[in-house]
């Protein structure tokens, strides 16, 4: 092995470091160890380089601990709860600082156990920008379509129409979606904080069996002036409360071509007394009254009669799923 003045050393014997200093001969050099010079035979020294190495590989070996750490639990985004959902997926567009919305996908998301049908249509200031017809099955997503941002600006209406496939007998649910822009910028600003994909808007938890008709000839009666518990106490007792309301004259009667507005809302009127005054008595904690959308008369005349009930604690026109806006949640006090 080869050696110049100045090489480092190994010395085979005591493991320990140094240089050569002289060249003594062929086979002698002369070494300095720690400060101290002395001559040594070729046999008995070695390059270090082969030392590094493997102290270096050693070090850079992981540790493989005695008992393995626990893994963390990485909370998992809950999965959609049972119902049907539209969602909104946003499509950004680069720009220098950061990624822009420009639109979003929408998609139709089945979280139920069922195959449903669908009918479709988004409308802009009334026309019609997007119809789907067909059945989606269950636990199963659809691609709709896209819409700008400037589209959704414009406050858009979503209108949907979903029934159970598997069974007609239950009754179809169906309302209209409208996203005010500012609300439609604070769910911007919150997918974004909490790098989400999309967010939803629910809109049926369930199909309901249908009402029962109701002849025009024998109308619901109109209970006492005055709604309290004592006054049900006329009600048939066979006579069954009902969680939710559907005020569309259509539910009420078989046909009522040729009834005056006056006629139809004081139907209207009528059977909300009937069955508010039946809730109270069964002592139903909440109730919702489907009145629609509109012009909002009808709304106004619900929303006037619950004033005037004390046994209600509360009631709010606010979005529900399955429902849009056109229907008022009430709460009675216990």
């Amino acid at each position: 092995m080869k050696f110049s003045i100045g090489d480092k050393i190994l010395l085979k014997q005591t493991d320990e470091e140094g240089v050569v200093t002289s060249i003594i001969n062929h086979d002698m050099f002369e070494v300095s160890v720690n400060g101290v010079v002395f001559p040594v035979h070729k046999d008995d020294i070695d390059h270090p380089y082969l030392k590094w190495f493997t102290q270096k590989k050693s070090q850079s070996a992981p540790v493989i601990p005695e008992v393995w750490p626990v893994e963390k639990n990485v909370p998992q985004r809950p999965r959609l709860s049972k119902g049907v959902y539209l969602s909104f997926m946003p499509m950004y567009k680069k720009d220098v600082f950061e990624d822009i919305v420009e639109g979003f996908k929408l998609y139709l998301i089945n979280e139920m156990p069922t195959d449903i049908q669908i009918h479709y249509d988004a409308k802009i200031l009334q026309q019609n920008i997007f119809s789907y017809k067909g059945k989606l099955h269950a636990f199963a997503h659809l691609y709709l379509h896209n819409i700008s941002l400037d589209e959704m600006n414009d406050q858009p209406r979503f209108h949907w129409k979903l029934s159970d496939a598997g069974n007609e007998p239950l009754k179809p649910e169906e309302g209209i979606l409208r996203i005010r822009p500012q609300k439609l910028f604070e769910q911007i600003q919150e997918i974004l904080q909490n790098n989400e994909p999309t967010f939803q808007y629910l809109l049926v938890t369930d199909f309901k069996e249908k009402l029962p008709e109701v002849s025009p000839k024998n109308p619901p009666k109109s209970p006492l002036p005055t709604i309290k518990r004592h006054a049900a106490k006329s009600f048939r007792t066979d006579e069954l409360p009902r969680t939710v309301l559907d005020l569309h004259i259509e539910q009420l009667v078989n046909d009522a071509t040729g009834w005056s507005n006056a006629e139809i809302i004081t139907l209207q009127i009528q059977t909300l007394q009937r069955y508010l005054a039946l809730a109270l008595l069964h002592h139903l904690p909440r109730m919702i009254v489907i009145h629609g959308v509109g012009k909002g008369k009808l709304k106004d005349e619900v929303h006037k009669v619950l004033r005037q009930v004390p046994e209600i604690k509360s009631f709010a026109n606010e979005w529900m799923g399955g429902y849009g806006f056109g229907a008022t949640e009430i709460h009675f006090k216990q």
